[in-house]
């Protein structure tokens, strides 16, 4: 079981590499990002295809391709930590991702 302040620390973690992201994106695209974005958005995982699935953080073609079986077999996401029961996500994954998942509504997610 991990600590508050463990938690705590990946969470800024991954808002850090989240703006490291949207900041590598904006120069590549030639625009800029204020300081401390993070890219807004979410993808709802009950109607998601596989390449909205891929906008999560840490999320690759292999588990997109893992939570649409999962969702296939067993049927709609009813909390956001049932996507720990899907293959190759765990806590850390799914802490990543957890700002950008949605259960209900658009996918909106860049």
């Amino acid at each position: 079981m991990q600590s508050h302040s463990e938690s705590a620390r990946r969470g800024r973690s991954a808002r850090l590499r989240a703006v490291l992201r949207a900041a590598c994106l904006a120069a590549l695209l030639g625009g800029v990002v204020p300081a401390g974005a993070v890219p807004d958005g979410v993808v709802n995982v009950n109607t998601a295809t596989a390449d909205e699935l891929a906008r999560l953080p840490g999320v690759g073609e292999s588990k997109a391709r893992a939570i649409l079986d999962y969702r296939k077999e067993r049927g709609a996401f009813k909390s956001v930590e049932q996507l720990r029961e899907v293959k190759g996500i765990g806590d850390a994954a799914l802490e990543r991702m957890r700002p950008h998942v949605a259960l209900e509504g658009k996918t909106t997610l860049p």
